[in-house]
């Protein structure tokens, strides 16, 4: 240690509790330094010739001298003569030399820099010079040297902790270590900010200089650990969860070169802080965060603070996006996307984006608020601007949706993103300052506006296509039409979003009103007064004007189309398959029974009943003809060639209904076995009853067979199997 104190530059102390304590009376008792081998040698052999002399001058004058035994004294204690003794020269010369070398180290130690004294000390010396700056109706205060032994002090530290051999990570570092190092670094801050007022001042330049160097480097050491810190997420977090709280994150690990096992935490304790983890945080890390960020505002520090607070956190939030199954694409890749795929991103991305609103923003908000928990209006500004930037991104997408070609099959999706907008985004009202939040509510709803400007124009070509359907074709068997089913279909799924659909058409009215007072085509109230009563009219919304406006189109497109039948029976056939089917969604729809309404539906029954006696009259009136009595007696006996041909007449006339109507289709299991009985209660009686009075008319036998071909329980088998889409042969009468 005593080599160590000689050295002129102060070691780097391995923590800032360690004291080098060098007292002015351990200076003084200090041994003197020994000579080395050389000097010794050379001492001595520059004394040797002296000593002979002495001798030999000593054995002459013996010589010379008489023997005290004659006369009779011995002294030889007694003090020598001068010329008896060694040279005092000799012996001065001696004593001056080695005086004069002490005097000298003495000189080379005055001249070596102070060693600093105790570090409490020091900081106590600066702490005090710090008050007078700010208290500067004095005057500038006098620099002490405590300032430059405190920045050689801190340039030690930082070249240890900083040190690109061995780097001291901030999680090496123990609770004591760390906290003495970010007091000093604030007092460096302090320090700093204070002298900077003296600046014009020439006996404060060096030391601005030194303190501000030195406050740079410590700042840069705070910044990277910052960075390291809030990179913690990616390494404790990198695979994606399910966990709706995000919180997935183990506590801080041990540093490698600790014992984990020395105080190992207990399990309570350990499982209390992975409750606590806010978005992939440990309690232990955010105390870290919370006092490094402190320190930088300190410092000055405040934007290198924000900026990798906002990059740290905007690439966890995308690598979480990206874990989230989020792609960022641009308007023309979304464009040129085929529709299944673009489904798939449009269901992703609303799961992505409600998520994002409900759970990671609001865990984002908490993290800011707790690392800048002494800064509130900087918490909201970071807050916002990467939540800002992060929505703007996924809103883009929902815009470029929203201006693909528009095609009927888009409207549900269109509806979806509508609704992901229009109920996520008030959720984070709570979360954005509000000029934050007043540019992302402009945002969606100018979004949402396209959205539903899309479903306005949706529907328009909706009823473009009915009222293009022009075909000529016929529909197999009188079978419901596909236009029909498709178009059922669709209002009955559309009417599932009924209550969005009406935000939309009467959000779009009162735009089209705003753009034109004497009204436009969305005028839909003018419409629907050309669809019901006056009374009703008043209270349709515009979206039931839409849908009534489309049933009126394609009821029109069915009439239409059933004349393209010659055969009246089967164009009663095809009416009542379409107006079943019809009738059948809206009663399975309560949504779009309710927008339809009791008197539209009665309507359209009675029209039902209507196809329906139609159908019987043209079919099987016709056939019942056959059995009437008139003409078959003359003065009361039977006519039996007239009642040959009646018979002949019933056969021929039932074989090619059978025939041809088993080929005919009815889908729907309930209007096949109304028509059916209908047709068995019309037809059965009457032919029994006619069958009952003329048959013994006939010659039992051959002739009995050959004109009495059915009995009632053949008709009744045959008539069910008509409509089942196919034709049954025909043969004799069944056992």
């Amino acid at each position: 240690m005593d080599a160590e104190k000689d050295k002129p530059h102060v070691e780097k102390s391995p923590s800032f509790d360690s004291k080098t304590t060098m007292d002015d009376d351990s200076e003084k008792d200090k041994p003197l330094p020994e000579k080395s081998p050389t000097d010794i040698t050379d001492t001595d052999t520059k004394t040797e010739p002296e000593k002979d002399n002495v001798n030999d001058n000593e054995n002459d004058k013996d010589r010379d001298l008489p023997d005290d035994d004659d006369n009779g004294v011995k002294n030889p204690s007694s003090p020598k003569s001068p010329s008896d003794a060694a040279d005092p020269n000799s012996e001065n010369a001696l004593d001056s030399e080695i005086k004069e070398e002490k005097e000298k180290e003495d000189e080379e130690e005055e001249e070596k820099p102070a060693l600093p004294p105790d570090l409490h000390k020091i900081v106590e010396e600066i702490d005090q010079f710090i008050a007078q700056l700010i208290d500067d109706t004095t005057g500038p205060p006098d620099l002490p040297i405590s300032v430059e032994q405190f920045v050689v002090l801190m340039e030690a530290k930082i070249e240890d902790y900083d040190s690109v051999d061995t780097p001291v990570k901030w999680g090496q570092l123990s609770a004591e270590d760390s906290s003495s190092f970010l007091e000093n670094v604030n007092r460096v801050s302090s320090l700093s900010k204070n002298l900077s007022k003296f600046s014009s001042d020439y006996k404060y330049a060096y030391s601005i200089n030194r303190v501000g160097g030195v406050l740079q480097r410590l700042m840069s050491y705070v910044e990277e650990e910052f960075k390291s810190l809030l990179e913690d997420y990616k390494i404790q977090d990198s695979d994606p969860s399910n966990n709706k709280n995000g919180d997935t994150k183990p506590p801080k690990q041990s540093p490698p070169n600790q014992d984990s096992d020395q105080n190992p935490p207990p399990e309570s304790d350990a499982a209390d802080q992975e409750h606590n983890i806010i978005s992939g945080y440990s309690d232990e890390i955010l105390s870290d965060l919370i006092k490094l960020s402190d320190a930088m505002i300190a410092g000055g520090y405040e934007t290198e603070c924000f900026q990798a607070y906002l990059v740290a956190r905007r690439n966890a939030l995308e690598e979480r996006l990206h874990q989230l199954g989020f792609q960022k694409h641009s308007m023309d890749e979304v464009h040129k996307m085929q529709w299944e795929s673009l489904e798939r991103e449009i269901e992703s991305w609303i799961k992505i984006f409600k998520q994002v609103a409900t759970v990671y923003f609001p865990n984002e908000r908490k993290l800011s608020d707790s690392v800048f928990s002494n800064h509130s209006s900087f918490s909201e500004t970071l807050f916002g601007s990467l939540a800002y930037n992060v929505t703007i991104q996924l809103l883009n997408f929902a815009e470029a949706v929203g201006l693909t070609k528009r095609a009927q099959e888009k409207l549900f999706k269109f509806i979806d993103t509508y609704e992901a907008l229009r109920d996520t985004v008030p959720e984070m009202d709570a979360l954005f300052a509000e000029e934050w939040l007043v540019e992302l509510k402009t945002e969606a709803s100018i979004i949402r506006s396209r959205l539903g400007e899309a479903m306005i124009l949706i529907f328009n070509e909706l009823e473009n296509s009915i009222r293009g359907d022009s075909a000529k074709n016929q529909v197999p068997g009188g079978a419901v039409h596909p236009l029909t089913k498709y178009t059922m279909n669709y209002l009955e799924f559309a009417s599932s979003y009924r209550t969005t659909l009406e935000q939309v058409f009467r959000e779009h009215q009162k735009i089209e009103r705003a753009d034109s007072a004497t009204g436009s085509e969305y005028d839909y109230t003018s419409q629907a007064q050309n669809v019901s009563s006056g009374s009703e009219a008043v209270k349709q919304s515009p979206f039931q004007a839409q849908i009534i406006k489309v049933m009126d189109l394609m009821d029109a497109n069915v009439e239409a189309r059933s004349k393209l039948y010659k055969d009246p029976s089967l164009s009663s056939i095809f009416m009542m398959n379409n107006g079943r089917y019809i009738l059948k969604k809206i009663r399975g729809s309560s949504e779009l029974n309710a927008l339809m309404g009791d008197t539209w539906y009665r309507k359209k029954s009675s029209d039902l009943r209507q196809y329906h006696k139609g159908y019987q009259r043209e079919t099987w009136g016709k056939l019942l003809s056959c059995l009437t009595q008139e003409g078959l007696t003359v003065n009361g006996k039977v006519m039996k060639p007239v009642l040959k041909e009646r018979f002949k007449s019933f056969n021929a006339m039932f074989d090619e209904i059978h025939k041809t109507q088993s080929n005919w289709v009815v889908g729907d299991e309930q209007l096949q076995s109304e028509l059916r009985v209908s047709i068995s209660n019309m037809v059965i009686p009457a032919y029994r009853s006619f069958l009952g009075r003329y048959a013994q008319t006939f010659t039992p036998g051959r002739q009995t067979e050959k004109y009495v071909k059915y009995q009632a329980e053949d008709i009744e088998t045959y008539i069910d199997e008509l409509f089942d889409g196919t034709a049954t042969p025909m043969g004799r009468k069944k056992p």
